[in-house]
């Protein structure tokens, strides 16, 4: 009896290990094959325009492109922070343009994050991606493993020297100010009153 009891242990245990191994296995084929729908552009796909500001959880500002110069120190509301960013493909391809001046969000070979007016180039192309904590981070599609990040003082890191876990990499999607979201109304609060206990029938 006793030696029965070990061999239907082993083969449970035998079980949750395939499933284990086939749950990983299923989680890395996937990523694996966004990771390659990604590496090229899809110029074919009609593009889809989002408008919102990207509030920055390492400065507690928000994302502004001034021409040339990209900081993550305006404040809501500020019109250089109201953003217009594109996205054509399946793997979340993106391209930040500010909505004022017309400048996109790019990163030069060496990293540095700067704005250009034209933003066909691949190092203004971003990959978007949700974090657990809710968050969202957009890497390089130039260069994996770079990602705009930003200082405590709203200054633009260099892709080197940042990393997914980064705090300084993750950015908050918030609606243009005066608007509850992409082209809804603001959210209306309603008063409740005291409930009422419920009369009981005979």
């Amino acid at each position: 009896l006793w030696s029965r009891f070990q061999a239907s242990v082993c083969k449970c245990g035998t079980f949750a290990c395939l499933s284990l191994q086939e749950s990983h296995q299923t989680a890395a084929d996937f990523r694996l094959y966004v990771e390659n729908h990604t590496r090229h552009l899809d110029e074919v796909s009609h593009r889809h325009v989002r408008v919102y500001q990207l509030y920055s959880r390492s400065s507690s500002g928000h994302l502004q492109v001034l021409g040339k110069r990209v900081r993550a120190n305006g404040e809501d509301g500020n019109k250089y922070a109201l953003l217009a960013v594109e996205s054509d493909t399946f793997g979340s391809h993106v391209r930040i343009k500010g909505k004022e001046t017309g400048y996109y969000v790019c990163m030069d070979r060496r990293g540095k994050v700067l704005g250009k007016l034209d933003g066909r180039s691949r190092g203004c192309v971003f990959v978007e991606e949700v974090l657990e904590n809710n968050f969202t981070a957009f890497m390089s599609a130039g260069h994996r493993g770079w990602f705009l990040g930003f200082t405590r003082k709203g200054r633009a890191q260099r892709g080197p020297r940042t990393h997914r876990t980064q705090r300084e990499g993750h950015f908050m999607k918030r609606p243009p100010k005066g608007t509850g979201g992409e082209g809804q109304s603001p959210f209306r609060f309603t008063a409740l009153t005291p409930r009422t206990k419920r009369a009981l029938g005979p």
